[in-house]
């Protein structure tokens, strides 16, 4: 069974696009390769555009323009010294993981800019938000390098290509 993600699609070209399986298969590959199960994790995912993106980006960031896509973990796991893993999710504390947003318009765009088709970006974007959830970050060089590394990771087993040897990467 795949990791739960709930899909709260605002704006109705995430549903045209296959978000929902997409953002399932994503989500999935990236616990599996963590050693997780997915089947015992629920991810809730907001789908909307860049103007909802960034009222909640001003609202929880401080910063009032869209981004591609924004993550609240439900629990502090980030790691105790730069560039190592962070602590797992406790399935004691229940199986939520947290909550993703990402915009329609800033995907399709830097999807275009970099040359890369849409879902692959949006993949690389769902695994990108969801290794935040499980307390990835990349704030200093140690832990994006290891955040980067990962995730090329977990896409090479989804046949997508490197995203980081080009345009539109998360970071």
């Amino acid at each position: 069974m795949p990791v739960s993600v709930e899909a709260v699609i605002e704006d109705d070209r995430w549903a045209d696009a296959g978000l929902e399986p997409l953002a399932d298969r994503a989500a999935g590959a990236a616990l599996a390769h963590l050693g997780l199960d997915p089947a015992r994790w629920e991810i809730a995912l907001l789908a909307c555009d860049d103007a909802r993106i960034a009222a909640l980006n001003a609202e929880f960031r401080g910063k009032p323009q869209p981004t591609n896509v924004l993550s609240w973990p439900s629990g502090e796991r980030g790691a105790e010294v730069p560039g190592a893993a962070p602590v797992p999710p406790d399935p004691a504390e229940g199986p939520e993981l947290g909550d993703l947003a990402i915009a329609w318009e800033t995907c399709a765009r830097e999807a275009a800019e970099a040359g890369r088709p849409f879902a692959d970006h949006v993949a690389h974007l769902v695994v990108h938000g969801t290794l935040h959830l499980l307390g990835y970050d990349h704030m200093c060089d140690e832990d994006a390098d290891l955040m980067e590394r990962i995730e090329v990771e977990i896409l090479a087993t989804m046949g997508i290509p490197d995203p980081y040897r080009g345009l539109g990467a998360p970071r």
